[in-house]
């Protein structure tokens, strides 16, 4: 398979997941396998693109765009179940649309995906968004929020004889840890997303200088009209 074909796979996995949850233990454990399937295929791509040397700003873009379906998914779909405050999937769709409108101008101009063509270009930016070991992390820790909170939502469907099996403070400590995995999960996102804000700047006034100003006639005809 080509890293696109398994990026495809890994939306396809994570929509199956959230179809599953919350219809039965069986199913909500099938859900929490795909979950981890689909966060693990987002290594994969990665991997295979460098190892068979088909890395493409193509490719690198796509694999952003999955990241931005999977998490605004997971998200949207558990703030809908209440189980996180609205806000968690505005963020991370705020987040997301910032950073790829920056992403999308640096690319106009040449620079995408990672490595020597990547538009950071500081070592703390790279450190914090492009290296192996923060998108390692930043993966891990979303599969695990996903999960967290996915086994939230499969508790507390359960019914009066599981629970009894699994004991009255069970729920609650899923809960807790679920929550604390949203929040740290949600730091993480925008700590990450900082760096690119910041060194897109550069890209998005380059592109303003580019854009022909208007003239002075064409300014005051514009004012008389608006007016």
């Amino acid at each position: 398979m080509t890293p696109n074909q398994i990026t495809v796979l890994r939306v396809l996995a994570a929509f199956a997941a959230v179809a599953l949850f919350g219809r039965g233990a069986g199913a909500n454990m099938a859900a929490v396998a795909l979950t981890v399937t689909a966060i693990v295929l987002d290594a994969v791509d990665g991997w295979v693109a460098r190892r068979r040397n088909l890395s493409t700003p193509l490719g690198a873009q796509l694999d952003i765009l999955g990241d931005r379906v999977i998490e605004n998914l997971y998200f949207t779909y558990f703030a809908v179940c209440a189980l996180i405050p609205v806000w968690v999937p505005v963020l991370f769709f705020v987040r997301g649309t910032a950073t790829d409108f920056v992403r999308g101008i640096a690319a106009r101009q040449g620079r995408s995906g990672f490595g020597r063509s990547s538009m950071l270009e500081t070592r703390w930016a790279q450190a914090l968004v492009a290296s192996r070991a923060s998108r390692a992390a930043y993966g891990m820790m979303k599969c695990v929020c996903f999960c967290a909170v996915g086994l939230q939502l499969a508790v507390a469907s359960a019914d009066a004889a599981t629970l009894a099996l699994l004991g009255e403070s069970f729920p609650k400590m899923i809960a807790t840890g679920a929550q604390a995995m949203v929040w740290l999960t949600v730091a993480f996102c925008v700590v990450r997303g900082l760096p690119v804000l910041w060194e897109g700047r550069r890209y998005v006034a380059a592109l303003g200088a580019q854009m022909p100003q208007p003239s002075r006639r064409a300014v005051a005809i514009s004012r008389r009209t608006a007016a």
